[in-house]
């Protein structure tokens, strides 16, 4: 069990930090970040959603979004 946490853990991770460019965001102060963050999130549940609703074969992908 702890194995299947473990791993969902470190997909999250590599989804933040590949995906979403989390290290390199540059916020100055907390609040910066946390905005950052945020717009990054919702923007990847935006595009799951439309790639969700719109049948596309991978809905995790941004890479449609990444021009």
């Amino acid at each position: 069990m702890l194995k299947k946490v473990r791993q969902l853990i470190e997909s999250v991770n590599d989804t933040l930090k590949g995906q979403l460019d989390l290290e390199e965001h540059g916020g100055r102060t907390f609040e910066g970040v946390a905005v950052r963050v945020a717009q990054r999130l919702l923007a990847m549940a935006a595009a799951i959603w439309h790639n969700n609703k719109t049948g596309a074969p991978v809905t995790r992908s941004l890479i449609a979004y990444d021009h």
